[in-house]
C-alpha cells in the first residue's frame, strides 16, 4: 500500500496570529516603559540615596529622564529604518538588551549626575529600538479601519508601565531599602529577560498576506492610508512639520507632570507620590485606547484638537490642585489626554504616508518626543529651582497646548498628486 504524501506547504497564518503579535508588542512596551517611573527615582535622588550621602537638585534629578527621552526620540529614526529592513524580532530583542544594559550601567555610574545621565542615553537608545518594533508590526496584520484601535492597544503598554514600575521602585527603595544603584540593577535585569522572551513572538505578516475581510458598512472610513511615501517625500510636505510641532507642544506638559508628580506631591507634604503616578499611568493607557477608538470615527486631527484643548484647561488648573484628591484627579486627566498622542501620531503618520515605510517615517516624527521631554522636564525643574514652585511652568505649558490645538485645526491630509501617485518614491529602495 502506498503511503499518502504529506503536504509540507504552509497555509495562510490564522487571524489569531495578528492578535498574538499585538499582545506581545503590548508586553514589550509594558516592559520598556519603566522610564515612566522616573519620578520615584528623582524623588529619592533629591532626598539623597540612603546608601550614598548627598542630594541632587531638581534640575539634576530631571536630567537623566530628559537625556533618555532625547536619545529615545533620535534613535527612533535609525530603529525605524532597522525595523523596516531587518524585521521587528531582531530589533526588539536587541532593544531589550540595550535598555537593560543602560539601567545596569547607571547603577555603576552613581552618584554622579553626569554619568547617570550618560547611562540613561543608553536606556533611551534601547527604548527606541524596542518601541520601534511594536506598532508597525502589529498594525500590518489588520485592516486600516482598525489602525487606531490596534495602535492604541500596543502603545497602552508604555502607559501602563508605571502601574507596576512605580510601586515596585517605591517598595525597593523605601521598604526593602535598597540603594538607587541596586534598584537600577534589578530593573535592568528584569527588562532584558522580559523583552527578550516577548521579542521572539513579534513578526511582520508573511509576503502576500491578505488582511481578514471587513464587514461591509455604509459608513465611509475616515482614516484611509495614502500611497506609500518614503521619508524624503514625507519631509517635503508641510503636514510633517505640523505633526512634529504638535507633538512637541502637546507632549511636553504630560512629560513634565510624569517626571515631577512625586515631587509635586512632596511639595504639598504628601509622601505617597507613587499613588498619582499609578493613577496617571492607568489613564495614560486608557487614553491610548480611547484616542484610537475616537479617531477611527471622527478623524485624527479632530481628536487631537479635542484633547489638546482639554489638556490645556487641565494644566491651567494645576495651580489649584492643592490636595491629594485634586492632584490625583489632575494626574489622571493629564494621563488620559497625554496618552492619546501616542495613538494619534503613529496612526496619522500611517494615514498620511502609508505603511510600507512607517518605521522610519514615524521615527522622524517621533524626534519631537525628545524635544518635548527636554522642554517639559527641564523647564519644570529649572522653574522649581528658581521660584520654589511649578506654577509658572503650568502657565507656559498650557499656552503651548493651545498653540498645538490651533495647529491641529489647520492640519489636513496631504493631497495626492495625480501625476505622481504611482511614481516610485525616491526614498524607497
Amino acid at each position: 500500500m502506498t503511503t499518502p504524501a504529506v503536504s509540507t506547504t504552509k497555509g495562510p497564518p490564522s487571524p489569531l496570529r495578528g492578535w498574538i503579535v499585538t499582545w506581545a508588542a503590548f508586553g514589550i512596551n509594558l516592559a520598556s516603559g519603566t522610564l515612566y517611573a522616573w519620578s520615584i527615582m528623582a524623588k529619592a535622588l533629591r532626598a539623597g540615596d540612603p546608601n550614598r550621602p548627598g542630594s541632587w537638585s531638581a534640575l539634576q534629578a530631571n536630567l537623566p529622564f530628559a537625556v533618555a527621552t532625547a536619545a529615545f526620540a533620535i534613535m527612533m529614526i535609525f530603529a525605524g529604518w532597522a525595523q523596516d529592513k531587518l524585521g521587528p524580532r531582531r530589533v526588539g530583542i536587541l532593544g531589550g538588551f540595550v535598555l537593560g544594559g543602560g539601567f545596569i550601567a547607571a547603577a555603576f555610574a552613581m552618584p554622579s549626575p553626569a554619568f547617570v545621565a550618560a547611562s540613561f542615553a543608553i536606556v533611551g537608545i534601547g527604548i527606541g529600538l524596542a518601541y520601534s518594533a511594536t506598532t508597525p508590526a502589529a498594525i500590518k496584520w489588520f485592516s486600516p479601519t482598525k489602525k487606531g484601535m490596534i495602535t492604541g492597544i500596543v502603545v497602552a503598554g508604555v502607559g501602563l508601565a508605571p502601574t507596576y514600575a512605580a510601586p515596585l521602585a517605591h517598595y525597593l527603595l523605601n521598604v526593602v531599602q535598597l540603594s538607587v544603584s541596586n534598584t537600577f540593577q534589578l530593573l535592568g535585569a528584569g527588562t532584558i529577560l522580559a523583552i527578550g522572551l516577548l521579542g521572539l513572538v513579534v513578526s511582520n505578516p508573511p509576503l502576500g498576506y491578505v488582511v481578514p475581510a471587513v464587514a461591509a458598512t455604509s459608513a465611509k472610513p475616515r482614516n484611509v492610508s495614502r500611497p506609500d511615501r518614503g521619508f524624503a517625500a514625507m519631509l517635503s510636505t508641510p503636514q510633517f512639520y505640523l505633526l512634529w510641532f504638535m507633538f512637541v507642544l502637546a507632549a511636553a506638559p504630560g512629560l513634565m507632570v510624569i517626571s515631577n508628580v512625586a515631587s509635586i506631591a512632596k511639595d504639598m507634604k504628601w509622601d505617597a507620590g507613587f499613588v498619582p503616578i499609578i493613577v496617571l499611568a492607568a489613564f495614560n493607557a486608557s487614553g491610548r485606547i480611547v484616542g484610537g477608538f475616537v479617531s477611527d470615527r471622527i478623524g485624527r486631527t479632530n481628536t487631537m484638537l479635542l484633547f489638546f484643548v482639554l489638556q490645556a484647561i487641565n494644566i491651567f488648573a494645576f495651580t489649584h490642585y492643592t490636595t491629594p484628591a485634586l492632584l490625583i484627579f489632575g494626574a489622571g486627566f493629564t494621563g488620559l489626554c497625554y496618552g492619546t498622542i501616542f495613538t494619534l501620531m503613529p496612526a496619522a503618520t500611517a494615514d498620511f504616508y502609508g505603511l510600507k515605510n512607517m518605521g522610519v517615517n514615524y521615527g522622524f516624527v517621533f524626534t519631537a518626543f525628545g524635544v518635548a521631554g527636554c522642554t517639559g522636564s527641564l523647564l519644570a525643574g529649572s522653574i522649581r529651582d528658581l521660584f520654589g514652585s511649578y506654577d509658572k511652568a503650568y502657565f507656559v505649558l498650557a499656552i503651548m497646548l493651545l498653540v498645538a490645538a490651533v495647529l491641529a485645526f489647520l492640519t489636513h491630509a496631504p493631497k495626492i498628486a495625480a501625476a505622481s501617485a504611482d511614481r516610485p518614491d525616491p526614498a524607497v529602495h
